[in-house]
C-alpha cells in the first residue's frame, strides 16, 4: 500500500475511510471472481483495519526490515492468521524459532503459571529454573554427543550468546599465551553470527558491515569448506574460530566433514577454541539435537551457542562450554540483566525437554526427508534451480537468479517462505510439521516455481 494512502488513512477523515473500504470490497469481490487464478491471499485484498495499524505504527517504529502490508493476529500449530482471518501455512517459523509452532498449549500453561509466581529476579540471586535448564542442556548434550559440555551461560538471544563466546575466546587467548598477540578470531565466508559489533565483525558480508566500519579488530575470514585455507589463517595468534555446522542465512550450506575435522585439528595444534554457532541449525532443526552430531564423533566444539527455538519464541540464548573454557571464566567476566530469568528458563526447560525426545527428532528426520524429496520432485528439470540442499527441516532451494519474487507469490497463495543469501529460498517450518502439511506447502511451491520460471528469461 502506498505511503500516500497510509497518510490519508491517518487523517481520521470519514470520507477517506469510506473510500478505502469501498476499494477493499471491490478488490475482494474481484478476487473471489478470479476463476482459474491460484492466488488466494492477494496482498491488496487487505482488511482496512490493517492500514490503520500500519499507518500508526509507521509514526513511531524505526523500520529496519522490509515487511509486507499484513498484520498477523494469531496462530495455531503450523498456521498463521492475518487481520482478515486468512490462514497461512508457515514455513518460516519466526526464522527457525517457533519449533513447536504457534499457540502451543503446554508452553502457554507454563508461561501463565510461572508469570504468576516470578518473572524476573536478577542474577544477584538464585532461582531453581536456571540450574534445571543448565543441567538439562549439559546432560542431554553429553548423552547424545561426544561434546563434553560442563557449564552454561544464559543470555537473551543468539547474538548475545555469540558476543559472550567471542569474549570467552579473547580471555582464553590472554591466559594461555605469554604474548599479547593471541587475540585473532577466525570466521567463515557466508557466515552469519549477528548484528552487534563483535558478531557483525565475524559476519563477512559487506552489505551488513560497510555502514558500521571500522569493526572490531583482529577478525579474519576464510572460505567456508575450503580446507586449504585453514592452516594459513588459523595460527598461533588465533584465540578462537567460530563456524556454523550448517549455514542458515548464508544459503543452507552444510559444512563438509573434512573441513570441520581439519578445523578441529588445527585449533588443537595452535591452542585455539572452536565455537559452533548452532543458533539456527541446532536444537533439533537437522533431525538431531545438535547439527554437529551429523558429523563424526571427533568433530566437536569447545563452545556451542544456541538460541532461536530454545523457548519457542520467548527470548533466551545460551552458551555451552567444556571445562577448559569454563575454568577460565571468573566472577565479573561477563554479565546480563535479563539473561537466565525465571520465566525464560522455565519455558525453555519445558520446550527443550520436548525437542530433545528421540521420537520428536525422529519425526523431524522423517518429515524433513519427505519435504526434501518433494522439493527435488517439483524442481526436477527446472533450468532456474541449481540445487536442493539441507538437513532435517532446514532446507534451501538455490536458483540461478534472485528468487525473491517467489516469496510474494507464495504468500499470496497462503504460504510463508523466506530467502537466504546465494539466491536461495529458505524453508525452516515448525519442527512439528506433518507430511500432509509438507505436501500442502509443496503444492503451493510447485505453482510458484512454475510461474517464476514462466516470468524469468532463461
Amino acid at each position: 500500500m502506498s505511503r500516500f494512502l497510509r497518510k490519508t488513512f491517518t487523517t481520521g477523515s470519514s470520507l477517506a475511510r469510506l473510500s478505502q473500504q469501498i476499494r477493499y470490497q471491490s478488490i475482494a469481490s474481484a478476487t473471489h471472481q478470479s476463476g482459474p487464478s491460484k492466488v488466494t491471499h492477494p496482498d491488496a485484498d487487505n482488511n482496512p483495519k490493517t492500514l490503520e495499524i500500519l499507518a500508526e505504527s509507521d509514526k513511531y517504529i524505526l523500520n529496519t526490515y522490509s515487511k509486507p502490508s499484513l498484520v498477523f493476529t494469531h496462530g495455531k500449530g503450523c498456521y498463521l492468521y492475518d487481520q482478515s482471518n486468512r490462514r497461512y501455512l508457515d514455513f518460516c517459523a519466526g526464522i527457525a524459532v517457533n519449533a513447536l509452532g504457534h499457540a502451543d498449549e503446554e508452553m502457554t500453561q507454563v508461561l501463565a503459571e510461572q508469570a504468576s509466581q516470578l518473572v524476573h529476579l536478577s542474577n544477584l540471586f538464585h532461582h531453581q529454573w536456571s540450574g534445571e535448564l543448565a543441567k538439562a542442556l549439559v546432560e542431554s548434550t553429553k548423552a547424545s554427543s561426544a561434546f563434553q559440555a560442563s557449564k552454561v551461560f544464559l543470555a537473551n538471544s543468539g547474538t548475545e550468546a555469540n558476543e559472550g563466546a567471542l569474549k570467552f575466546m579473547r580471555k582464553w587467548g590472554k591466559i594461555i599465551s605469554d604474548k599479547d598477540d593471541k587475540f585473532e578470531i577466525v570466521s567463515c565466508s557466508n557466515g552469519f553470527h549477528g548484528r552487534s559489533m563483535g558478531a557483525l565483525s565475524c559476519t563477512p558480508n559487506p552489505k551488513y558491515q560497510k555502514p558500521f566500519l571500522p569493526l572490531v579488530p583482529g577478525v579474519k575470514h576464510i572460505d567456508f569448506n575450503d580446507v586449504e585455507s585453514i592452516k594459513a589463517n588459523i595460527t598461533e595468534k588465533t584465540c578462537g574460530v567460530i563456524v556454523e555446522p550448517v549455514q542458515g542465512e548464508g544459503g543452507i550450506f552444510p559444512a563438509k566433514v573434512e573441513f570441520l575435522r581439519a578445523m578441529r585439528k588445527r585449533c588443537d595444534e595452535v591452542g585455539a577454541l572452536l565455537v559452533f554457532d548452532e543458533i539456527q541449525c541446532g536444537l533439533g532443526r537437522t533431525g538431531k539435537l545438535w547439527a554437529f552430531e551429523n558429523f563424526p564423533s571427533d568433530v566437536v566444539p569447545d563452545i556451542l551457542t544456541l538460541a532461536k527455538p530454545l523457548a519457542n519464541g520467548f527470548p533466551i540464548g545460551a552458551i555451552l562450554m567444556n571445562d577448559k573454557v569454563a575454568d577460565k571464566i571468573k566472577i565479573g567476566d561477563h554479565g546480563t540483566t535479563f539473561g537466565g530469568n525465571p520465566l525464560g528458563c522455565r519455558v525453555a526447560l519445558s520446550v527443550f525437554n520436548r525437542i530433545s525426545r528421540p521420537e520428536f527428532l525422529a519425526n523431524v528426520n522423517e518429515t524433513g526427508a519427505h519435504l526434501k524429496q518433494g522439493l527435488r520432485n517439483i524442481t526436477n528439470g527446472n533450468p532456474l534451480v541449481k540445487e536442493v540442499r539441507g538437513l532435517g527441516l532446514i532446507l534451501g532451494v538455490e536458483f540461478t537468479v534472485d528468487p525473491t519474487p517467489i516469496v510474494k507469490m507464495a504468500r499470496e497463495r497462503g504460504l510463508i517462505v523466506i530467502t537466504a543469501s546465494n539466491n536461495t529460498v529458505r524453508l525452516v517450518p515448525p519442527l512439528i510439521l506433518t507430511k500432509e502439511e509438507a505436501d500442502q506447502g509443496l503444492a503451493i511451491l510447485k505453482d510458484c516455481f512454475e510461474e517464476f520460471k514462466a516470468q524469468t528469461p532463461v
